[in-house]
């Protein structure tokens, strides 16, 4: 097993490697790093804050028991997202997503109620504007404008190409325009 300070200092790909020699502690502070990030893309992606815990658990079991398998071709972070929309989309095909009239609350720290209430109401319409898109739109427009990925990312994420990544995002925004301006999608027509 590796000292604390050793695995503050490993990069994740490291990481995976100490994983894969079966240490634990390893693996715990992959876990540590990126257990927000694996959460928050599976709650875009499934809607619901139970869900998306459980989903981000069992991608990270996915990653664990992988790890002897893992070979480090990429960035450990591409690798997760990879995983986590994987595990998602596979939900998703298995049962239809549950969906709330409410997103989760999202402490903001700016000053005043009405600005309160002004971004919880913007995020409720983006929300249910995300939900209205077809999963690999809203997966490729949450993976882009949510979690900053390139497209390259977000093509070996979603084991697609860059132009499809292009494709689906131009399709999403168009889509999502229309439906935060109240038009007709090509759906509707």
């Amino acid at each position: 097993m590796a000292s604390k300070r050793t695995i503050l200092d490993s990069t994740d790909e490291q990481l995976m490697q100490q994983v894969a020699d079966g240490d634990l502690d390893a693996f715990g502070e992959l876990v540590e790093r990126h257990q927000q990030t694996a959460w928050r893309v599976a709650l875009r992606l499934l809607g619901d804050p139970a869900e998306a815990e459980d989903a981000a658990q069992q991608a990270f079991l996915k990653i664990f028991e992988a790890a002897p398998r893992y070979r480090p071709t990429a960035a450990f972070r591409t690798y997760l997202y990879q995983v986590i929309t994987r595990h998602c989309l596979d939900r998703l095909e298995k049962k239809k997503p549950i969906y709330t009239d409410s997103p989760p609350v999202i402490e903001d720290h700016t000053p005043g109620p009405a600005k309160d209430l002004e971004i919880k109401e913007r995020r409720q319409v983006i929300h249910r504007a995300l939900e209205e898109l077809p999963e690999r739109q809203r997966t490729a427009v949450v993976l882009f404008h949510f979690e900053e990925l390139s497209y390259k990312e977000i093509a070996d994420s979603m084991e697609i190409s860059p132009k499809a990544v292009e494709r689906l995002l131009g399709r999403g925004r168009l889509a999502l325009a229309c439906i935060l301006s109240g038009a007709p999608t090509l759906k509707e027509i």
